[in-house]
């Protein structure tokens, strides 16, 4: 079949939401499927057109940009123009273009599912107030238009406001999760580069350097940790540097943070290709996401850690909460609480052998074939008339 996958932003963007959009094209491109990415040209240094992984990406040209939205002149045009070519639309949200792609899908009878991956939050301020509530609004829209609408989880869709409205065409399909086996060699050489000093234990991060992902809230529970493993080091892997809107952010954690950088307690170390994040897991004691609010809906890093043995400790949001209660394999804190997330830590360092579970057990529940064979199955019985 020919499906259209539609999003703001693509690869080489990183966040779940890309990665999970990633995935899904190359797994779909891989069983056969005519797989086609509209989406923005957000940096000039992208080409417009190309294919990588047998999927073929279509750029539309950005004039400017609107807080972390951008207007694209001739998205309309291209569109129509390949949504009249494809059999099926999978449209990933937040996104204020999906509304038109959407109703484009009705009018020309295309089977069209929507994926929503999270809340969008903006920064403060008046204007952004504004921008997040016009998107809300074509969100809104897009899923009137959209003939059923995916989530990661039941948990997260009884929560969201959002997917209350669309419950009668809930589809809850697991995120696709993949990482390379790690090798002995590659972990240790990791380690001989990242953390020389032989400090332990090590707690991991993997997440862009941005407020809703609840870096301070780690950053304040850190000195009750060194209170009991004054040997400890973060680790925290993802963009740190020019963070889209998060400028501000960056800038108030920096005294901290340099802090235990210049104490050899905390090291950047940047956006790691899938080769590396193999070599950082297995170098962990404990990964962390003590995300804020519902922009975080799964955390797939969690169970790419749990791969590798190891465990997690996730806030307590809908969705957040899911890989750590479905597997056994961590404890959930309190949300933007740092003597909680502490307490958290500390327990599964000290029990971390009782919550390992077998690699087997955490792919039987979570994998891109698993997630590409759920999306291909749904196109199929929306081809077939289950739709209207």
């Amino acid at each position: 079949m020919r499906v259209l996958v539609v999003l703001t932003y693509y690869r080489p963007h990183t966040s779940g939401l890309t990665i999970y959009a990633e995935r899904l094209a190359r797994g779909l491109a891989a069983r056969g499927h005519q797989v086609t990415v509209l989406t923005s040209r957000y940096s000039r240094s992208l080409a417009a057109r190309e294919t990588l992984n047998g999927v073929e990406i279509v750029r539309a040209p950005v004039l400017f940009r609107i807080s972390k939205g951008v207007i694209m002149p001739t998205f309309g045009f291209l569109a129509w123009k390949h949504v009249l070519q494809a059999d099926v639309l999978s449209l990933h949200l937040p996104q204020f273009d999906a509304a038109g792609v959407a109703l484009r899908g009705r009018l020309l009878k295309k089977p069209t599912v929507l994926t929503y991956h999270c809340d969008l939050k903006l920064p403060s301020g008046a204007f952004n107030r504004v921008v997040n509530d016009e998107i809300l609004e074509m969100n809104k829209l897009a899923g009137r238009f959209s003939h059923k609408v995916v989530a990661y989880t039941q948990d997260f869709a009884d929560s969201s406001p959002f997917l209350q409205q669309f419950a009668s065409k809930l589809e809850v399909i697991p995120p696709p999760i993949e990482l390379p086996e790690s090798t002995p060699s590659g972990v240790a050489a990791f380690a001989k580069m990242h953390n020389p000093d032989n400090k332990s234990p090590i707690i991991g991060m993997a997440a862009r350097l941005a407020a809703e992902k609840g870096v301070e809230v780690l950053l304040e529970a850190f000195p009750k940790i060194l209170e009991v493993y004054p040997n400890a080091k973060i680790l925290f892997a993802g963009q740190y540097k020019d963070v889209l809107s998060e400028q501000a952010y960056a800038q108030r954690l920096d005294p901290l943070i340099r802090r235990y950088e210049r104490a050899g307690q905390w090291k950047f170390l940047g956006v790691l290709d899938p080769v590396q994040m193999a070599a950082f897991y297995p170098n962990l004691d404990v990964i962390v996401v003590p995300s804020l609010n519902s922009t975080e809906s799964f955390g797939l890093v969690q169970i790419e850690a749990m791969m590798n043995g190891v465990p997690s400790v996730a806030s307590n949001l809908p969705g957040v909460r899911q890989p750590v209660l479905q597997t056994g394999m961590g404890e959930v804190a309190p949300i933007g609480d740092s003597e909680g997330l502490a307490e958290s830590i500390l327990k599964v360092l000290k029990n971390r052998a009782t919550y390992i579970r077998p690699r087997e057990e955490i792919m039987e529940r979570f994998s891109t074939e698993r997630t590409v064979k759920d999306y291909e199955a749904l196109f199929e019985r929306l081809l077939d008339g289950a739709h209207t």
